[in-house]
């Protein structure tokens, strides 16, 4: 399979599974499997890096509205509701912006196809969304304290096998959290973070006076890059209205479904328990 055809069908899976509370950096990493992508460490992180850029992006014109609504808000200064929603999102970044700046390197070590890691955040994936689904609805807003309580989980899922969406989104709910607004909340609190991370990787390639990718690598990027856009467009849309729906049962069968696969192909490819595998 050549490198372009790999990043759009990385691209793809990327767009779905950002939205969908399936964990798009599971999948990733279940696709590069599957494909036997070799790509490990700094040089699979730039690829999700932009893949979630694209889904970033396809948030913003998904709810081109509101980021509207809020950024007016901001630059009027006003102790307005779009204010106070921007201060929640801000709050809700803080643990994840920690734990990625803390812990950036343990991280992306967990991007090196860890089958049993994926499968076992799969699972916990599915719980919470077993357990959201089965929550009351309400119409209760986010709260500041709701906003930190959210924040923590979106830290929770950077691990890869947990769903940013399904762990934010199911906390939220669990919260008491309106159906509709806990999504809305769920896929605006995670733009800010992306494009810090997006700023932060230029910033790093500059200061080390380190080469941005080559052609060779721009055009599979860029390639992955369009596919997670277009695809993320249509994932979004189409989540808003199955969280309202009270859907998210479907997707946890799924996610045990995948899990089970995660487990069993780690071990039939010889893999072992972490801290118990001979050396």
């Amino acid at each position: 399979m050549t490198e372009i055809l790999k990043s759009i069908v990385l691209g793809v899976v990327q767009g779905l599974t950002e939205f969908l509370p399936v964990s798009s950096s599971g999948h990733l990493e279940i696709a590069k499997y599957l494909m036997n992508d070799q790509t490990v460490g700094q040089q699979s992180m730039l690829m999700t890096v932009v893949l979630h850029f694209a889904t970033a992006l396809s948030t913003i014109v998904v709810f081109k509205k509101e980021v509207f609504d809020i950024l007016r808000g901001l630059i009027q200064f006003k102790t307005n509701e779009h204010f106070w929603f921007c201060i929640k999102i801000i709050i809700s970044m803080i643990p994840a912006a920690l734990v990625g700046v803390l812990w950036e390197s343990e991280i992306e070590a967990l991007f090196d196809q860890q089958l049993l890691l994926v499968g076992l955040m799969l699972i916990l994936t599915a719980v919470l969304l077993l357990m959201a689904d089965r929550a009351k609805s309400t119409e209760k807003p986010v709260s500041m304290l709701d906003s930190i309580l959210i924040g923590i989980s979106q830290a929770v899922a950077i691990l890869p096998g947990v769903s940013r969406s399904g762990a934010t989104i199911s906390t939220s709910v669990l919260l008491g959290v309106d159906r509709e607004k806990a999504a809305r909340f769920s896929f605006l609190m995670v733009v800010p973070l992306i494009f810090g991370k997006i700023g932060k990787d230029i910033f790093d390639a500059i200061s080390t006076n380190e080469p941005f990718a080559n052609l060779n690598q721009q055009v599979p990027l860029f390639a992955g890059f369009v596919a997670a856009f277009i695809t993320g467009v249509f994932a979004c849309t189409w989540m808003i209205k199955l969280v309202k729906a009270s859907k998210l049962s479907y997707f946890s069968i799924y996610c045990f479904v995948v899990a089970a696969f995660c487990i069993i192909e780690h071990f039939r490819i010889g893999g072992g328990i972490p801290g118990l595998t001979a050396e």
